[in-house]
């Protein structure tokens, strides 16, 4: 079962696109986080959501958000995906120990191996404002984020 809103977001460091260790405690006190989980890096629905989100980049930065998002691929895949879809927020790879952050969430897929699609908006001081856990194959509401983190 995915973590509830109300809960205080399980902290984390993982390593993205670009080999930086990131920490979700960081943003503590001073941005929003709208974190992601995705299953698979170079897939359809996958693809269309971070490249969502990297459009919205702008807007939700103006309402200090930073985006980071999670798949179970590794750092070197997250790097040519970056590249090629211009994205320029953290791709974290949940490699090893494999899924461990997405099972802290409860969006992983024992099954599938995966994430499940799972968002969490945390706020600044580090509070799950807002989650959604979506099934395989269904899409997010990706442009509803920056409504949401209007309201906090």
């Amino acid at each position: 079962m995915a973590i509830a809103t109300g809960e205080v977001a399980p902290d984390f460091t993982l390593v993205d696109q670009d080999k930086n260790a990131v920490t979700l405690s960081d943003f503590r006190g001073s941005r929003n986080v709208v974190l992601v989980f995705y299953p698979f890096t170079f897939t359809g629905i996958c693809e269309s959501e971070v490249c969502a989100l990297q459009d919205d980049a702008t807007e939700l930065a103006g309402l200090d958000a930073a985006v980071l998002a999670v798949s179970v691929d590794s750092l070197h895949v997250h790097r040519k995906w970056a590249e090629e879809k211009g994205i320029g927020y953290p791709l974290l790879a949940d490699f090893w120990p494999h899924g461990e952050v997405a099972r802290t969430y409860g969006v992983f897929n024992e099954d599938l191996g995966a994430a499940e699609r799972g968002t969490f908006i945390i706020d600044k001081a580090g509070v799950i404002r807002f989650a959604e856990h979506n099934p395989p194959g269904e899409r997010r509401d990706v442009e509803a984020y920056a409504d949401i983190l209007r309201g906090l």
